[in-house]
Order: structure tokens, then sequence, then C-alpha cells
């Protein structure tokens, strides 16, 4: 009995330590990918699991990723200028860069629609709240379910292309969206979250040596 008393205190203490604000730390997300069309699903799974790796300190966050197939993106968000710096080191376009506005303008903001509903998951400790966000990209409808806390002050590159709409980190979502008439499903879970001390060259919005200025589309 003394075991089981013990068991749910240590759920207890870790759940209210979970619902602590925190401010700096990191956080590691696993990304998943799978579709309806099973020759398509089948080249999704080689991808395996994508692990995400987001170093957060007040308005800024940076975000590593990697995967065998699609190479490493570096994302440097800075809530405080306004910009986010994506570093992309692909097998295909080498290495490449930009830096881009947070802030939508208006005319892109016309195909983000945003509703906030009712629900909640708890991930990791925390209650997250769900929005349902529907948007275009490039003539793609992707509908998303995102689960968002207002615990950590990390910056998403997720809500931060959102125009302010969602306020807070997404520890768990699901998107979806059609490809040569096959549904893929992307999942993403926060596996951890630490509260440590994360130094500010983190967030040097200087791209690194040997990337190149991406040229935009069209040009």
């Amino acid at each position: 009995m003394k075991k089981v008393f013990l068991a749910v205190a240590l759920v207890i203490t870790s759940f209210g330590f979970a619902q602590e604000k925190i401010s700096e730390g990191v956080i590691t997300t696993k990304q998943t990918m799978s579709s309806t069309d099973e020759q398509m699903n089948m080249q999704l799974a080689m991808m395996g699991e994508v692990v995400t790796t987001t170093y957060f300190k007040a308005n800024k966050s940076r975000s590593e990723m990697s995967s065998p197939m699609a190479g490493s993106t570096i994302t440097v968000v800075d809530g405080d200028a306004g910009k986010m710096l994506v570093m992309l080191d692909n097998p295909m376009m080498g290495k490449k860069y930009s830096v881009n506005d947070i802030k939508l303008e208006e005319d892109e903001l016309k195909d983000v629609a945003v509703t906030a509903t009712d629900e909640t998951k708890v991930v990791l400790g925390y209650t997250c709240k769900k929005y349902d966000v529907v948007m275009k990209k490039q003539g793609v409808e992707v509908k998303m379910a995102m689960y968002v806390t207002d615990k950590l002050s990390a910056k998403s590159q997720q809500t931060s292309s959102l125009g302010g709409k969602v306020a807070g980190f997404p520890l768990y979502s699901e998107m979806k969206m059609n490809q040569m008439g096959a549904e893929i499903v992307v999942k993403m879970e926060a596996s951890e979250i630490k509260k440590e001390t994360v130094e500010d060259a983190k967030f040097n919005m200087t791209p690194l040596e040997g990337y190149e200025l991406a040229q935009a589309p069209g040009k």
C-alpha cells in the first residue's frame, strides 16, 4: 500500500513541476510521416522517426533537425527582431539559407484560418489547448490539429508562420495534406523537456560559413 501511495505522490509531484513556466531550456520532439498510399507509405517509412532539438531562451529559439534522406535543417527565430533564419543542408540542393519576417503580409494571412477549440491534451504533464488550422501552401490545402502550451517561452516555426494567431509552443500536432491523390499525415510529439541554461551563441542570426542565399521562387 505504501508503494501505491508513493507512486501516486510521484505522479502528482511531476505533474506539478511540469506546469511550471519555463523561459530557458531544451525541448526534444519526434516526428513521423505516413500515407494512405501503400507505395508512398513505404518511401515515407524509410525516413524513420525524425528528431528535432529546440533550444530556447526568453523570446528566441533554435531548432535543429536531421534526416538521412532530407539532410539537416537549422531554424533560428528571434521574436524581438521579428526574424527567422532557416539553414538547409540538403543532398540535392546543397547548403542554402533564407532570412524571413515572422509577421505575415495581409494577403498571406488570407490563406490561414485558425480556430481555437475547448479541447485539451496533456503532453509530458503540460495541459495543451487545441487549435484547428487550415492553410494553403503553393496551392495545397494543409489541415493541422495543434496542441499548444503557454508555459514555455520557446518560439516555434509552426506557430511563427501563422501570423500571431496561435500563442505558445506546440507539444503535439497532426498535419494532413493531399499529394498526388494520396493523403499524407505528419505527426509530431514532444518526448522531453529540460529546464537548463542555454548559451546566447545558439541564437546567432548570422548564417553559418558555407551556406549560400536561397533564391526566391520565380527568380
